[in-house]
């Protein structure tokens, strides 16, 4: 049966694609081997440096960010090999499992996934690693499954503590965009990104940031690649092309959000996800529901995971949500499944879109009778309204007529 109205896409990612980057991708495919397309190339590998804040390459895959997660690896790691992966959620155990599957001895420092790395954890473990068998320390920037991001210039500075040499590789696939990233600032080893988060983009592009240090290390190290090999791509890339088949449609698109981003800025970019960070805790804590993230410097402005009361199932209240609504929430995944469902709220995400997204939960937590606290959408707009950029209106009350 048809139902009327538009989809709410409420996921955290992908997220929802712009009228613009839609309209930019709709075009003849272009002879990516053709004079034209450098012009292209060069446009979103110069753009994406500035979305990293990074001076060195950006490399693009046509794949998930999975396919990032190996190319990052392969490049500077080789079978048997130990990298630390600090679990703070799922996404973070997935990448350890691929580490794995490569031959390299991933050791994890594990959380309660409540909240990022913990700097101090990373100083104490490196500060034992005398040795300096540890080749690579791997984090993820905002944890997708929890709503928790990492302090990484707070890592960087505990690595430094400890005197340790290992990479600083950084998975900032829902982060980048979203909420500050500085490459070169936090001195990251090798970022990861993919399109369909923060840059609006439908999947299929991924995305490796490069340090110098990253780059020298690869030319003598790594498990063997081919497709995902830095070398591999940086040769045609300094023409502007690919040593294979790009996705040439969704780097139109690329190149319409990086435009996107800058026309808005990045620091009014990442103030607006703050904003809406904060609106839907306020709404969570005013239902009198517990949000997964605990520590307060940690909470994520790219989603918010909420976990529901005992005895009540997370997946049972999103069915109902979808039913009723037609608005798509985020699962819990991993140890929290069936305990969390997850708020998205990032990407060309505005005021109102938060509100309707935010009255669906309400409203469903009414109909799937879930013990709350009514007034969560009430709060949650009257922090919008107070912390709206421009001052408020005064408006005249209209003349009688007689």
């Amino acid at each position: 049966m048809r139902k009327a109205g538009r989809h709410f896409l409420q996921i955290p990612g992908p997220s929802h694609v712009p009228d613009r980057v839609l309209r930019a991708m709709d075009m003849p495919t272009m002879d990516h081997r053709g004079p034209d397309f450098a012009g292209l190339g060069r446009r979103v590998l110069e753009g994406m440096q500035s979305i990293f804040r990074c001076s060195g390459p950006v490399i693009i895959y046509p794949s998930s960010g999975t396919g990032a997660w190996e190319a990052a690896l392969v490049n500077l790691v080789a079978p048997g090999e130990r990298v630390v992966m600090v679990e703070t959620g799922h996404f973070a155990s997935l990448w350890k499992h691929l580490a794995g599957r490569l031959g390299i001895h991933a050791q994890t420092l594990e959380t309660d996934w409540r909240r990022g790395v913990d700097p101090n954890a990373v100083e104490d473990l490196l500060r034992r690693d005398t040795s300096h068998d540890i080749k690579a320390l791997c984090i993820v920037h905002n944890e997708t499954s929890t709503g928790a991001t990492t302090r990484v210039g707070e890592v960087r500075a505990a690595m430094d503590a400890a005197s340790h040499p290992a990479l600083l590789m950084v998975d900032t696939i829902s982060g980048l965009a979203c909420a500050p990233f500085e490459f070169d600032t936090w001195r990251v080893d090798v970022a990861i990104a993919g399109s369909h988060k923060g840059l609006m983009l439908p999947p299929g592009l991924s995305f490796n940031a490069v340090s110098d240090r990253a780059l020298e290390i690869s030319k003598d190290s790594g498990s063997p690649r081919s497709y995902w090999s830095w070398a591999e791509m940086l040769g045609p890339n300094d023409r502007g092309y690919f040593p294979y088949t790009p996705a040439t449609n969704l780097l139109y698109g690329l190149a319409e959000a990086i435009d996107m981003l800058h026309e808005e800025g990045l620091e009014a970019v990442f103030a607006r996800h703050r904003r809406h960070g904060e609106a839907t805790r306020l709404a969570a804590s005013t239902w009198g529901l517990e949000v997964q993230c605990q520590e307060p410097l940690d909470v994520s402005p790219v989603l918010t995971g909420v976990r529901l009361p005992d005895g009540y199932d997370a997946d049972a209240f999103r069915a109902e949500v979808l039913r009723r609504f037609d608005m798509s929430l985020g699962n819990g995944l991993g140890r929290i499944a069936g305990r969390v469902f997850r708020i998205g709220h990032l990407g060309d995400f505005n005021d109102l879109m938060l509100m309707a997204t935010l009255a669906g939960v309400e409203m469903g937590l009414r109909l799937a009778g879930i013990p709350h606290q009514r007034g969560g959408v009430d709060a949650a707009m009257g922090l919008l309204c107070r912390e709206a950029s421009d001052p408020p209106a005064t408006i005249a009350p209209a003349r009688a007529r007689g």
